[in-house]
């Protein structure tokens, strides 16, 4: 099935996120904007190829992944480090409750263990979102081009997702219809395992 999008290039990661919290705000599904994956997966699924930014957009195999946005991340962080804090506290209590340790102390070290825990696992969080950046990739992302694309249903909207990413300075902004290529890799939690016993290969063959 042909998939018809917008799409344009920035040069400035902050210029792309402006473009994208408006379209939200405009009334766009957050399930249909997506960005160019970082630098490194880029040029490993193009075998190392030198593609322009400009013509990459047009490729149906062109790695990419959801927008994710700062009030994301944001809920992200705050989701992880509740429910690790509270694990934590609760557990901390529990196993204080057996040892037949006062109720204030209890108190007091289930909740400095929750806080240490939950603030663990927001730093976990926060690296794993800006791991982009520590490695370097985030300004030869920027200096090749970072690719946006939004799917779109009516003229109505590919005008409006036009005029817009054109506000943002948006580079080679145009309409294509698109036959997109959905690897295992590109699926979400694709890299979990539930058994790590089994293998990559599929069960029930003869």
């Amino acid at each position: 099935m042909r998939t018809r999008e917008v799409t344009g290039v920035f040069h400035a990661r902050k210029a792309l996120a402006a473009a994208a919290e408006e379209l939200l705000v405009a009334g766009f599904d957050r399930a249909d904007i997506d960005v160019s994956a970082p630098a490194d997966e880029l040029q490993q699924r193009l075998n190392y190829a030198s593609i322009p930014a400009v013509d990459l957009a047009d490729i149906p195999i062109a790695p990419r992944r959801p927008f994710i946005g700062g009030d994301d991340m944001a809920v992200t962080m705050a989701v992880v480090g509740s429910i690790s804090g509270c694990t934590a506290a609760v557990a901390t209590g529990y196993f204080l409750v057996m040892k037949d340790v006062r109720p204030l102390v209890i108190g007091i070290l289930s909740m400095l263990c929750g806080l240490v825990v939950a603030g663990i696992s927001v730093l976990v969080v926060h690296r794993r979102f800006d791991q982009e950046r520590r490695r370097g990739l985030d300004k030869l992302s920027e200096w090749d081009g970072i690719l946006i694309w939004i799917r779109v249903n009516s003229p109505e909207k590919e005008a409006l997702a036009q005029e817009i990413l054109v506000r943002h300075d948006g580079d080679a902004v145009h309409v294509h219809e698109i036959e997109l290529v959905r690897r295992t890799d590109d699926l979400p939690l694709h890299s979990l395992r539930p058994d790590p016993w089994l293998g990559d290969e599929r069960l029930g063959q003869p």
